[in-house]
């Protein structure tokens, strides 16, 4: 029942079920019906009939006041928040340690919004108002000003516009917004104006980046029109998730035009100088290098193409102790390996893996079996937690278990090897046996100590929390003691490079689904099977961090074309692993 060629003997018995179990397994969505030929340029229709918004952490980050849980970002306490930070006052004059804690009170408590940083004054106001009649000129009037100022056109796109109105109490945010320069008797000096930025999702302009300046002799002022009324959207038209219709023309360009950013969360490519993340994400040219990853793997922020770019200049708005604020949130180390790992052809006779390259691999063995043979193989995910297969482990044989830590040779030990018995063993309360479904297991390390596990020559691999991160034709890592070729046994611990493979249920029909990822090589010459069922298939983002993206699960013929690995897809198990593990333990982001 351990090694994955072992397996094959019994995916044959239940091949014959697995077309009624698929049925079963499918859900039936809400398809949105395909648009024109400039939705299908840049648009994802599986993508969005899931219905993405900034709210979506299987796509965006949480901010710091949240957390990410069932694929939703959700408004922690106020208590919850980091103590450090600045001082803030909110628009009901009431005073807060930390904009953080502001922000999630402004979750239960929508009218207060954020006013100004430090202690509140007496008397102090922050308006906005757009003028009458057909110029809907926009005025602010920011804390400590005696008089307000129409807002300068340069730089001002949908952003500021749906941040703008959804201040005045549109929470659709802007129909459409446009420069206008004629100013009829006014009271105010039309040589300065106000230059605003936004990021997009604030929910005041006092919190977006505000600078007066002297207005350029060809340049306009914002006139606005905020968004009142629902209506059914054309067939030009995109349907946003909040019911908001916008120009299929400004989809996919970086910029939130719908105000809930979900014109941006399904794009297959990105219109101008916008970058395109690889989870089929658009953001704005802008918010590449500022440090701050907004790509899920992180490549917007990546070294490679960030090192030649100017340094980044913070412009002091709120975005900015927005960013200060991640930086006190609790911070894991995972997915860090203490050695460069090359491209190899072939886990078969292939490499053999070094000291450090592959820290959060285990090998489980079983006392009073033969020789005390590894027979699967195991994720350190951190603390005392370890990710394996379901089928790998029984509940009735916990104690006879023992987990390997540091295992490079099976046969030479070495001063860095550790073994652990187990005090718990949880197996996912829907695997299946027959389909291998839910083929997923928790196993908790017995500590020695006050309740928590040294691991001293390890580093547990980072988990993945949305199904996003990684795609196919990615070049992912397999590690295992699995069978060599020809099924002869393999002493030391060898990896090889595999593709995902985007999905598999049509060569595997009605055995697939939708929690199974699969991975090889298209001409079958890497092959997972050759290593144990339990063991890590890892893929690395755009900093070289490591995240388990798969649990080695069944194969079937193994080593030829069109038979690749099958494995449990940890992405689909977040919320899972976490309710047992604690969050915090495994989330490097969105905790």
């Amino acid at each position: 029942m351990s090694v994955v060629p072992v397996l094959l003997v019994f995916l044959s018995l239940f091949y014959f079920c697995g077309a009624e179990n698929a049925a079963s397994n499918a859900e039936e969505k809400q398809v949105r019906p395909v648009q024109p030929a400039e939705q299908e340029n840049y648009l994802i229709e599986e993508c969005l009939s899931n219905q993405y918004t900034h709210n979506s952490c299987k796509k965006v980050f949480c901010n710091p006041w949240e957390r990410c849980a069932e694929g939703k970002c959700h408004c922690k306490l106020p208590y919850q928040c980091p103590k450090n930070g600045t001082a803030v006052c909110s628009t009901n004059g009431r005073q807060f340690q930390t904009y953080c804690q502001l922000k999630s009170y402004e979750c239960q408590q929508p009218a207060a919004k954020f006013l100004n940083n430090g202690n509140c004054v007496s008397g102090e106001t922050f308006e906005v108002s757009l003028g009458h009649g057909d110029s809907n000129l926009l005025r602010v009037k920011p804390v400590n000003r005696r008089e307000d100022l129409f807002v300068c056109d340069s730089e001002w796109t949908m952003n500021e516009a749906n941040v703008a109105c959804r201040h005045l109490g549109f929470e659709l945010g802007a129909q459409y917004y446009q420069s206008n320069s004629n100013i009829i008797k006014s009271t105010l000096n039309p040589s300065q104006c106000l230059q605003i930025t936004c990021r997009g999702l604030e929910t005041s302009l006092a919190e977006c980046y505000i600078v007066e300046k002297s207005r350029d002799r060809n340049e306009g002022f914002v006139s606005l029109e905020c968004y009142e009324n629902v209506r059914d959207c054309s067939a030009s038209e995109f349907h946003c998730v909040n019911s908001k219709c916008i120009s299929l023309t400004n989809t996919c360009d970086g910029i939130n035009d719908c105000g809930d950013l979900s014109d941006e969360l399904c794009c297959k490519a990105c219109r101008g100088s916008s970058f395109h993340c690889r989870s089929n994400i658009c953001i704005p040219s802008k918010n590449v290098c500022n440090k701050e990853a907004d790509c899920l793997t992180e490549e917007d922020e990546a070294q490679l193409h960030c090192a030649d770019r100017e340094k980044y200049v913070e412009n002091h708005s709120m975005d900015e102790e927005r960013k200060r604020i991640k930086t006190f949130l609790p911070q894991i180390n995972c997915g860090l390996t203490n050695h460069t790992l090359t491209r190899r052809k072939r886990i078969i006779g292939g490499k053999t893996a070094k000291k450090g390259e592959f820290p959060w691999q285990v090998a489980i063995r079983e006392t009073g079996s033969e020789g005390a043979t590894v027979y699967c193989g195991g994720v350190y995910i951190g603390g005392c937690w370890v990710l394996t297969a379901a089928h790998c482990v029984r509940a009735n044989r916990v104690h006879l278990y023992r987990i390997w830590i540091g295992l490079l040779d099976t046969i030479r030990f070495n001063k860095e090897t550790d073994t652990y018995q187990l005090k718990r063993l949880i197996i996912h309360e829907k695997y299946n046996a027959s389909t291998y479904e839910n083929d997923i297991a928790l196993m908790e390390l017995k500590s020695s100590g006050k309740g928590e596990c040294s691991l001293k020559y390890t580093t547990p691999a980072c988990i993945p929390w949305s199904e996003y991160m990684f795609k196919s034709g990615d070049t992912c890592k397999v590690s295992g003691w699995g069978l060599e070729k020809g099924y002869t046994k393999q002493y030391v611990l060898k990896w090889g490079n595999v593709n995902l493979f985007q999905n598999c249920s049509e060569l595997y029909p009605g055995r697939f689904f939708k929690e199974m990822a699969c991975a090889g090589t298209y001409d079958g010459s890497i092959d997972s099977c050759k290593g144990d069922s339990g063991g890590p298939l890892v893929c690395f983002d755009a900093e070289n961090v490591a995240y388990v993206w798969g649990v080695v699960s069944w194969g079937e013929n193994c080593g030829e074309p069109g038979h690749p690995g099958v494995y449990t897809k940890v992405a689909s198990y977040y919320d899972w692993i976490s309710r047992h593990v604690t969050r915090s333990l495994i989330s490097r982001y969105n905790v």
